[in-house]
């Protein structure tokens, strides 16, 4: 993790260990279906925070990205490392940066 005066610049890797230090000893007794549900909760209130403020907006999305590495780390799944696999600077289904499917 690298700080700077501004801001706190962070891998996806990073963030998931973080994620898997604060909340892995609930997420691993809850299971995954239990924080698959949390996680499906956390997606809609960020659907109806999207016509909402700024903040609550932000914090959404942070809810959302927490809650889905607490499931990768309940799967032993690493988030960088298959996001990185699948998408590999081009879209997975047509191969083109930036993507050419049709809309």
């Amino acid at each position: 993790m690298k700080v700077t005066p501004r801001c706190v610049v962070m891998h996806i890797r990073e963030f998931q260990e973080m994620m898997r230090q604060l909340y892995y000893h609930k997420d691993s007794k809850r299971g995954f279906e239990k924080t698959f549900e949390w996680l499906v909760e956390e997606v809609a209130e960020l659907g109806e925070a999207l016509t909402g403020d700024r903040k609550t907006l932000e914090n959404e999305f942070a809810d959302v990205i927490a809650w889905l590495a607490s499931l990768a780390n309940v799967m032993d799944v690493d988030l960088e490392k298959a996001a990185i696999t699948k998408y590999a600077n081009k879209c997975p289904k047509c191969e083109k940066t930036p993507c050419q499917c049709p809309v």
